[in-house]
């Protein structure tokens, strides 16, 4: 399928489930990925913050475990058309963007590249590690400034059934999806 075609169907998906089913899978996809990943104190993590309008899946419930591991919390900021990445901490002060999102009230870029995990948003991720966001390119440019060895991974609350047909070029796909009931790593890297 296109990426708008799957877009709008993820999209329609996800709005339709309800508040406790969102949660509950949520929940479910953090289990997976503590269990498979198994990260640890110090370990550097860049994860989306939920945009509730939208039905994402809940990420905060992912940043309080990772704080409580005593992990390095990154978040993403939109600032002047660029994706920066603010280090965030318990004490952090948050502010809604004009776009809806929770977002660090400070605009300061931690400067950081290497992270141990990148935890990506996404509508759909294909059975090729291919993703299908809100098409605005952000995270295909954030990609290209990590370091190569930070692991992209995409959650979601669906599996991959279909397969992107217009992969354009400059697409970035992810090196791990976890969804609900499994991880599928998209590479012949360790973990």
């Amino acid at each position: 399928m296109l990426k708008a075609e799957l877009r709008k169907k993820y999209m329609q998906k996800r709005k339709a489930l309800s508040i406790d089913e969102a949660f509950l899978l949520s929940g479910k996809i953090l289990e997976l990925f503590l269990d498979y990943f198994k990260p640890l104190t110090g370990e550097k993590v860049h994860i989306f913050i939920p945009i509730k309008k939208f039905n994402e899946i809940d990420t905060k419930i992912f940043i309080d475990a990772f704080l409580e591991k005593n992990m390095r919390v990154f978040v993403p900021k939109v600032v002047a058309d660029n994706l920066i990445s603010v280090e965030i901490n318990r004490s952090t002060v948050f502010e809604t963007s004009s776009w809806g999102i929770s977002e660090p009230l400070s605009n300061e870029d931690s400067g950081e590249h290497h992270f141990d995990y990148v935890i990506t948003p996404l509508l759909y991720g294909d059975p090729k590690g291919n993703r299908v966001g809100y098409g605005k390119g952000f995270y295909d440019t954030f990609f290209q400034s990590i370091s190569a060895t930070s692991k992209k991974i995409g959650i979601n609350y669906f599996s991959p059934d279909e397969e992107i047909d217009d992969v354009w070029e400059n697409d970035i796909p992810l090196d791990y999806l976890v969804t609900p009931t499994e991880v599928l790593s998209f590479f012949n890297g360790a973990v």
